[in-house]
Parts: C-alpha cells; sequence; structure tokens
C-alpha cells in the first residue's frame, strides 16, 4: 500500500473457468495518479483480471479492495459509482448515437442530471480536445477517434481509477504517442490511477512506474521498466507467441537504456 493507502488492489486472487485456473493467486496493486502496466502473451489472464477489478468477473478465491475496503461482490455499475472505470478493446460506444450523447448517457447512469451530464460531456470533450467531433455520430468515427471517445466516456465526472484494456490496438506509432499524451494527463492532471493493459509494449515501458508482466494466471515479474526490459523471465513469456514483434522491442528497449 502507499503510505496514503489509496489504490485498487487485487489480492492473491484465483479464477476458474471449467475447472481450467484462468488467474491463479494473482496480486496487484494500482495507485492513485500513477501509471501501472500490465503486459502479457495472448491468454495470460490480462482481460480476466481486468473484469475481476471492474467486477465483471466474481473472484474465486482471494478479495479485491478498494482503498482499504473490500469490494468483491459489488456489481459492475456500482463499482463505477464508486470511481472504479474501465474501457473495452472492442469499444462498446452507443453506436447509433451522437458522440456527445455518448458521454451525457454515461453522466446520466452516474447520477448526473441531465443538464450536468451535458456540460461534463462538453467539458471532458474540451479537454481531450475533441470537441469538434460532439455531433459526429460514433458509428462514423474513425477507429482512433473512436478510442478517444472511449475513454472520454470512462473519464466522466473523474472516477478514481482507470483501467484501459488495450487502447493502442491498431493505432500508428503517431497515434500511440498522442494516446501517450493523454494518458500521462489523466493521471498527472486528474489524479487518476491508471492501469495500462497493452500489447504495445514500447508504450507501457515508456509511460509505466511499475509493471506486472502475467502468463498463464501468473504474476512472473513484477518491477520498473529497467527491470522488466533485462527480465529473462519475460522474454521466456513471450517467446512462441509475439516473438518476431515484442522480444525485438525488449530486446531494442534494454540497448537503449
Amino acid at each position: 500500500m502507499t503510505s496514503q493507502g489509496l489504490e485498487l488492489v487485487a489480492r492473491d486472487v484465483s479464477v476458474q473457468f471449467d475447472g481450467l485456473k484462468a488467474l491463479s493467486n494473482v496480486t496487484l496493486a494500482v495507485p492513485r495518479g500513477r501509471i501501472t502496466g500490465l503486459i502479457g502473451p495472448n491468454g495470460a489472464g490480462k482481460t480476466t483480471l481486468i473484469n475481476v477489478l471492474t467486477g465483471f468477473q466474481p473472484v474465486g478465491t482471494g478479495t479485491v479492495e478498494l482503498e482499504g475496503a473490500a469490494i468483491g461482490g459489488i456489481a459492475a455499475h456500482k463499482l463505477r459509482r464508486m470511481g472504479v472505470a474501465r474501457t473495452f478493446q472492442s469499444g462498446r460506444l452507443f453506436r447509433d448515437l451522437p458522440v456527445l450523447d455518448n458521454l451525457e448517457v454515461t453522466g446520466v447512469g452516474l447520477g448526473q442530471s441531465r443538464r450536468d451530464a451535458i456540460a461534463e460531456a462538453r467539458r471532458v470533450l474540451t479537454w481531450l480536445g475533441i470537441s469538434p467531433l460532439a455531433a459526429t455520430i460514433a458509428g462514423a468515427l474513425p477507429y482512433t477517434d473512436e478510442r478517444r471517445v472511449a475513454i472520454g466516456r470512462a473519464i466522466m465526472c473523474t472516477p478514481r481509477y482507470l483501467l484501459l484494456d488495450e487502447p493502442a490496438a491498431g493505432m500508428s506509432e503517431h497515434e500511440s504517442h498522442d494516446l501517450a499524451v493523454v494518458i500521462k494527463r489523466i493521471a498527472g492532471e486528474l489524479g487518476i490511477g491508471v492501469l495500462l493493459i497493452e500489447h504495445n509494449i514500447g508504450l507501457v515501458l515508456e509511460l509505466c512506474e511499475r509493471i506486472f508482466v502475467l502468463d498463464s494466471g501468473e504474476i512472473i515479474e513484477v518491477g520498473a521498466p529497467d527491470q522488466i526490459r533485462r527480465s529473462d523471465a519475460v522474454r521466456h513469456a513471450y517467446m512462441g507467441t509475439q516473438q518476431d514483434e515484442v522480444v525485438p522491442a525488449l530486446a531494442e528497449e534494454a540497448a537503449a537504456s
């Protein structure tokens, strides 16, 4: 725990599906105002862990705590009102509604009046620099703008924690750089604790103070970016899965440091 105890924590969490362990005794902490990374090969259990932390998946054993209070068994929509927000790999926007309405619906769902929700939605879009998109139908957005709107919806009413599930997927290097700026602002300016789940290893190494590496449902490494760059366990975890892409990226990062 941090000295203030301001963390979202999974403690010794295990989850099974049909007798197969998706997570095994996983402990992870996301401090307020900082960016924490979660990486691992496909099928490692990353999305399952996000689902556990946000109330979309029940815990088998172990506990989930929000700033010291146990929150296991609390429904996802109630956790969102308590300040735990997330994005999804698929975006999940209301595709037939304008961008402004997508954010407004979130505000109303969080208990705001429609008037206040509209004002908050406009504020968030302006803060993100995407207010020109307000009247655009969400289903007509380019992929990267869809991702930015999803983040805007997630930071409505300034949650305490934000879990980003592969927000840079499909982005170019330039677009990923712009996303990195936004994520830094979310943590630094808004004081939100961010958990960044990404296959873009370079982005995670650039942004995160602490990184957890998940493989086959278990945490195999935890540390600062330099430790992750040099970890034989991390390299071994990626061998045979994304070896052509990820392992060279780790080697390049290590060589540059």
